[in-house]
């Protein structure tokens, strides 16, 4: 009796110390529980979409009355003499878009793939400024990224970065590589001669000053003609390839100025307040192509029955 009185006291001592010991373990995890911020998502955004809304915490200033607000990012991937620079004036005359021009023209910027990441996330946090920031307000930020700037050699990095941290993409080109072909000449022309007063301009805001470029007349070379514009069409094609498998859209010149509704298809791509978007650029090269090649015959000749004849009638 003695025996098993001891063993029964022994017991409720042990299991005592037991539950003591799970309560105050308890009490420690609860202590150390943290409060996780949650992003302050919109009851109306789609579930879909919440991978690609962002709510960006700048580092140098404070978004204020705004940090609650949604904001896209995006970048315009396109190539030289495509309007992407008319297509950036156009977005930015939204209020609540910041399109931050030629990031990676500079070469520094894009040295390495680490260096590339680097800006792209200064951009996509709201620390990076230029005259098109918006900063507290901004509900779309992005930037013009041409393909010879980087981006096709590390395109497998920067795929990933875009699926990553929940970039769209918007591809815009010129269906009419002619005409680009014609604008990239006459520009590249201008860097020396300096028609405006001698000052270059790549954009101009006047008919005088685009009547004085238009002047102009490039040589096309005919021999090499077909073969330079079948390389442009594997480029285009390949970065195509490459970004497949982002959130894209693909947008032409030409679309844009025939038909007005495709900038309320981006502002829909983007998530944005429906605006009218606007542009003081003027346009440079109008009217018929034979009035804007020095050697037209040549080119009207090289092009006519072969798949790039369409290019040599199109006027806009």
């Amino acid at each position: 009796m003695v025996i098993l009185v001891f063993a029964m006291v022994f017991g409720v001592y042990i299991y005592s110390i037991c539950l003591k010991g799970i309560s105050t373990h308890t009490k420690t995890k609860f202590r150390n529980l943290q409060v996780i911020e949650r992003p302050c998502h919109d009851n109306g955004i789609e579930l879909s979409e919440i991978h690609y809304t962002h709510f960006p915490k700048p580092e140098t200033y404070s978004r204020a009355e705004c940090e609650h607000n949604p904001v896209q990012f995006f970048a315009i991937l396109s190539m030289q003499r495509s309007g992407s620079g008319w297509f950036e004036t156009l977005l930015n005359s939204h209020v609540n878009v910041s399109s931050n021009g030629e990031i990676f023209s500079v070469k520094d910027r894009r040295k390495n793939i680490s260096s590339i990441l680097q800006n792209l996330d200064r951009v996509y946090n709201l620390d990076w400024f230029s005259s098109a920031s918006r900063n507290q307000c901004t509900a779309a930020v992005g930037f013009k990224w041409m393909l010879n700037q980087g981006l096709m050699e590390h395109h497998k990095e920067i795929v990933e970065y875009f699926n990553r941290t929940g970039v769209s993409a918007i591809f815009l080109f010129r269906r009419n590589l002619l005409r680009r072909m014609v604008s990239m000449l006459a520009n590249s022309y201008d860097r020396y001669a300096k028609l405006l007063n001698g000052t270059h301009k790549s954009h101009v805001h006047t008919h005088e000053e685009a009547n004085i470029l238009s002047k102009y007349k490039p040589f096309i070379n005919s021999t090499s003609l077909i073969t330079d514009l079948k390389d442009m069409e594997v480029t285009r094609a390949k970065v195509l390839e490459y970004f497949n498998n982002t959130r894209h859209i693909i947008l032409y010149y030409e679309d844009l100025i025939m038909n007005h509704t495709k900038l309320d298809n981006v502002q829909q791509f983007l998530k944005l307040p429906k605006k009218e978007l606007t542009s003081r650029q003027i346009k440079i090269h109008k009217g018929p192509l034979s009035d804007h090649i020095r050697n037209w015959e040549d080119v009207n000749k090289t092009l006519t029955g072969t798949v790039y004849e369409s290019f040599l009638r199109s006027e806009y």
